[in-house]
């Protein structure tokens, strides 16, 4: 069967957790692992299960989301015959207001949805960071004739109150659904932890349609997925729970553990990278059968210069990203991004640098995220003495220091008078 598959990729969240990287941009616009951006994780996903008409739904200080998906995706060769389109908030909701939730910024798209005319409806977040068959999850809906499914993924109990909580029946019918709630019922047999869904859902048009027109209506809803229709949904229609556990991507080996991770927090973004420097990483980014896409950048290859004692470009247990040159710099344990410059005797260690930042001569770097555009003077140092960081940088309660770039100068046009 031919099932037409129309996705939303909600794009709109504040990231308030991740400033200072969220000062300028949208979270989803946040680099990760060198050369990517949050939300190319979700998009890869959707593309390569062979979903290419995708509506990104984006709000909160979106330029440099529209930017990157305008260089990255919107005319990329993999989008030849369909589309993705960045969608701001179109005030169709009463008042005209901004997307309010989860299920308004869908209603205020409703028209795009209705147009369309799927059998299914995808509607995935753009804050996290996973790799995902998404073609499996559609197939366990059409098997269970569901009318909704949420992929799921179990966390410790601890953290019930930053997620939506599933109770599920042995068949994996959802029984009930506890959103953000610290006191939610543990996993059967294992208290110690809960099912947590990924804010990743399948939809059958018909049902969504029918709960986003109700739900609008009411006066006293908050109009999100999570706290207003799922609850209601699970009482009255097949919702199923999609266990994210037996997922498999095309290329892995058959006992490939799953990831997942919610980089909510400076802390949780900043492991999530240093995930990456491992010698086989959970997160593969080299399967070329499921390739994590981005924009394309015409930079030359990296480079290490020298190779003379105390003077020697070279790193270690790193990522380290096109066009940076490290003429004499040591990186150990850390991830690079693009057209960074390491400066001979500076040492990196345990950091994340951002693109275009400049590192001179005998800098020391330790567990730090340097965000672009950030130009370090000689023998500056930075995560050794962390009072003394506080007083000019942000430092995160675990020690982390956050040293904020400069802003790119936007390019205008000029003309000859």
């Amino acid at each position: 069967m031919q099932l037409r598959v129309l996705s939303f990729v909600l794009a709109g969240g504040k990231g308030t957790r991740l400033y200072p990287l969220t000062k300028e941009r949208a979270k989803p616009a946040v680099p990760f692992g060198g050369q990517y951006r949050i939300v190319d994780f979700v998009l890869s996903n959707l593309v390569n299960s062979g979903i290419q008409s995708i509506y990104v739904l984006i709000q909160f200080k979106s330029q440099s989301l529209l930017q990157h998906l305008r260089d990255g995706w919107e005319f990329s060769p993999v989008m030849k015959s369909q589309y993705i389109i960045p969608v701001p908030a179109q005030m169709r909701s009463p008042g005209e207001t901004w997307y309010r939730g989860t299920a308004d910024a869908i209603f205020q798209n409703i028209n795009l949805l209705e147009q369309s005319d799927p059998h299914v409806v995808a509607i995935f977040g753009a804050d996290h960071i996973y790799r995902m068959n998404v073609r499996e999850m559609i197939e366990f809906h059409e098997q269970k004739r569901a009318q909704a499914t949420i992929s799921a993924i179990p966390v410790p109990r601890e953290l019930a109150a930053e997620f939506g909580v599933i109770e599920t029946a042995p068949n994996g019918r959802i029984l009930r659904f506890h959103e953000k709630n610290p006191d939610a019922p543990t996993m059967p047999g294992n208290p110690n932890m809960v099912l947590a869904s990924m804010g990743n859902y399948i939809f059958s048009t018909g049902p969504l349609l029918k709960y986003l027109y109700e739900d609008a209506r009411l006066e006293d809803s908050s109009h999100d997925f999570g706290r207003d229709i799922l609850p209601k949904w699970v009482e009255s229609g097949e919702v199923f729970a999609y266990d994210f556990g037996t997922n498999r991507i095309p290329g892995d080996p058959i006992d490939a553990p799953v990831y997942w991770r919610d980089v909510g927090t400076i802390d949780a973004y900043y492991d999530a990278n240093m995930d990456l420097r491992a010698v086989a990483p959970v997160l593969n980014l080299y399967n070329r059968q499921w390739p994590t896409r981005t924009a394309g950048y015409d930079d030359p290859p990296a480079k290490f210069t020298f190779d003379e004692e105390g003077r020697r470009g070279s790193a270690i247990d790193s990522i380290v990203s096109s066009g940076s040159i490290l003429s004499g710099g040591m990186v150990r344990n850390s991830v690079l991004g693009r057209n960074v410059r390491v400066h001979a005797g500076s040492l990196i260690e345990d950091s994340i640098v951002f693109d275009n930042c400049n590192i001179a001569r005998r800098c020391k770097v330790r567990r730090a995220i340097l965000d672009k555009n950030v130009v370090l003077p000689e023998d500056t140092v930075i995560g050794y003495d962390l009072a003394s960081d506080r007083k000019r940088y942000h430092v995160t309660d675990s020690g982390i220091v956050m040293v904020e770039g400069r802003r790119s100068r936007v390019p205008v046009s000029s003309i000859e008078i």
